[in-house]
C-alpha cells in the first residue's frame, strides 16, 4: 500500500474557484428553498450543471424516516399584505424571507389587531427581516424589519398566500465518487433555506468545489458519499435509506455548513469524540489557520445531531468558519451575498482540501531499517556535514524516529511536531525509497 499521489489547490487557483463558487451562490441565492418543494428541484438543476454525474432522488410524501414521516411538499407563487387602498405594503416577491416557510394557503381581510398575530419582526435588529418557518404545524404568517411592522397604521388589510401544501415528495441529490478502498468518507451539505448565503449557499457551493477537485486528481485511495439534503429530515431520510453500508464503511465525515465569511474558523465535534474525522480536522486546522474555535458536541444544531445519534455513531464533525446562530446576522435578511466572500470561500476549500488530502495519505507508517537509514547514499541528506545542514531534513529525521507502525499519520505527524499536510511529501519520498512501508 502506497500514498496515492496529491493534487493541492494553489493559491491562484484557489482565488480563481473563490470568484467561481461566488459566482455559483450568486446565481442560487434568489431561489426559493425549503424542505421540500421546486425551489430545491431548482437548485439541485444547478448543481447538477456542475456535478454531472449528481443522482437526483424523491422520496414520497409520508414516507417513514425512523421516528419522523416526511412532510407534505410545499410550493408557493405569489403572497402578499395589502392595505385598504389595495396598496402592496409587503410582498413575497420582494424578498423570499418576507413569508414565513411553509405557510399554509390564505385569502383574507381582517384588522391590524389580527394580522400582527401573524407577524414576525426582531425588535433588536430593526432594519432586518428574520428567517422563520413552521414546518410541522398548519399556520401563516409573514416576516418583515421592525421598522416596517411599526410604520403599519390600525386598519383593514388583506393577506393573500397562494400556495400549495400537499402529497409530494422530498428531493435531495447524491454522488459517489468510487476509489481504490471501499472505506468511505461522508460529505453533506444542505439545501433547504431562502436567500441566505453563509447559513445556507455557503456549504453547497464549497461541496460543489471540493468534489470537482476530488474528481480532478489521478487517483483516489477512498471512496467519497456526498450528499445535498435538506437538513434534518434529508439526513435522517439519508440514513433509514443507507445506514447498514454507511456504519460499515465510513471513516470520517464533514458536515459543511456556514463557510463562506472571513471572520473566523471553527469545528463541532463528534459525540463520541477523537474520532478519526475529529482528530483530522483540528489537526488541520491547527496548522492551517492562525486561530480556530472548538465547539463541543453540546452546541451541535446542523446534520451531525443525526451522523452522531447513538446507533448512528459515524465519525462526522461538522466544520465551518463562523458557527451557525453565533453571527449576527444569521437567519436574517442579513446573510446575503456582502457576507460571503471568494477569499471567505476559498479559505474553507483550502482547509477541506487538506483535510481529504490527509485522510488519502493516511496510514500506519513504519521504517524499514534498524537504526537510522542512511539518508545520505540515496540522496535524502547532504553528504558535507556543517552546522545547520541538517536543518533541512530534520522534519524527516522526525518523522523516521517515530515510525514504529503504531501510528496513523496524524498520530505521527504530532509525534513528530511536523503538519501533517507537510508530512504527506516526505512518507511518500521515504516509500519510494524503501525506507517506508505502510501497515496499512
Amino acid at each position: 500500500m502506497t500514498t496515492p499521489t496529491s493534487k493541492p489547490l494553489s493559491d491562484s487557483e484557489l482565488a480563481c474557484v473563490g470568484e467561481e463558487m461566488h459566482a455559483w451562490a450568486s446565481d442560487l441565492f434568489p431561489i426559493c428553498r425549503s424542505l421540500t418543494g421546486e425551489g430545491v428541484r431548482q437548485t439541485l438543476a444547478c448543481l447538477g450543471k456542475l456535478l454531472p454525474d449528481l443522482t437526483i432522488h424523491e422520496v414520497t410524501s409520508g414516507t417513514q424516516a425512523f421516528d419522523w414521516t416526511v412532510p407534505d411538499e410545499w410550493n408557493v407563487s405569489e403572497a402578499y399584505i395589502e392595505n385598504s387602498n389595495g396598496e402592496r405594503v409587503l410582498d413575497f416577491a420582494d424578498h423570499n424571507l418576507h413569508l414565513m416557510g411553509y405557510s399554509e394557503p390564505v385569502d383574507i381581510e381582517l384588522d391590524w389587531e389580527d394580522l400582527d398575530k401573524h407577524l414576525y419582526s426582531l425588535p433588536d435588529q430593526p432594519d432586518l427581516i428574520p428567517y422563520t418557518t413552521s414546518y410541522y404545524k398548519r399556520r401563516w404568517g409573514f416576516c418583515l424589519t421592525h421598522r416596517q411592522r411599526e410604520a403599519m397604521p390600525a386598519g383593514r388589510y388583506r393577506a393573500v398566500v397562494r400556495s400549495t401544501l400537499q402529497a409530494g415528495s422530498l428531493t435531495y441529490g447524491e454522488l459517489i465518487l468510487p476509489g481504490t478502498s471501499t472505506d468511505e468518507v461522508l460529505l453533506s451539505t444542505y439545501i433547504c433555506h431562502p436567500s441566505m448565503a453563509n447559513n445556507e449557499l455557503s456549504g453547497p457551493v464549497v461541496t460543489t468545489a471540493l468534489v470537482r477537485w476530488l474528481a480532478s486528481l489521478p487517483e483516489r485511495r477512498l471512496t467519497y458519499r456526498i450528499v445535498f439534503i435538506p437538513e434534518t429530515i434529508g439526513s435522517l431520510v439519508y440514513l433509514s435509506r443507507n445506514l447498514a453500508t454507511m456504519k460499515e464503511r465510513t471513516v470520517a465525515g464533514f458536515v459543511i455548513t456556514c463557510v463562506g465569511d472571513e471572520r473566523s474558523y471553527s469545528m463541532l465535534g463528534s459525540r463520541l469524540g477523537a474520532t478519526k474525522a475529529d482528530r483530522v480536522a483540528a489537526h488541520v486546522l491547527d496548522h492551517a489557520v492562525e486561530k480556530w474555535m472548538a465547539y463541543s458536541f453540546h452546541e451541535r444544531g446542523s446534520d451531525e445531531r443525526q451522523y452522531c445519534a447513538p446507533g448512528v455513531d459515524l465519525p462526522v464533525v461538522s466544520v465551518m468558519r463562523s458557527k451557525y446562530g453565533t453571527y449576527p446576522e444569521y437567519h436574517t435578511s442579513a446573510d446575503d451575498l456582502s457576507l460571503i466572500t471568494p477569499a471567505g470561500l476559498a479559505g474553507s476549500l483550502r482547509v477541506l482540501s487538506q483535510c481529504l488530502q490527509v485522510l488519502e495519505a493516511d496510514g500506519r507508517y513504519r521504517v524499514t531499517t534498524l537504526g537510522e537509514p542512511q539518508l545520505g547514499k540515496r540522496a535524502l541528506y547532504p553528504t558535507l556535514s556543517a552546522k545547520g545542514s541538517a536543518d533541512a531534513v530534520r522534519d524527516m529525521m522526525n518523522l523516521i524516529a517515530y515510525a514504529d507502525g503504531t501510528r496513523d499519520l496524524v498520530g505521527l505527524a504530532e509525534a513528530a511536531k511536523v503538519p501533517a499536510i507537510d508530512a504527506i511529501a516526505i512518507v511518500r519520498k521515504l516509500i519510494e525509497h524503501g525506507l517506508f512501508e505502510n501497515m496499512g
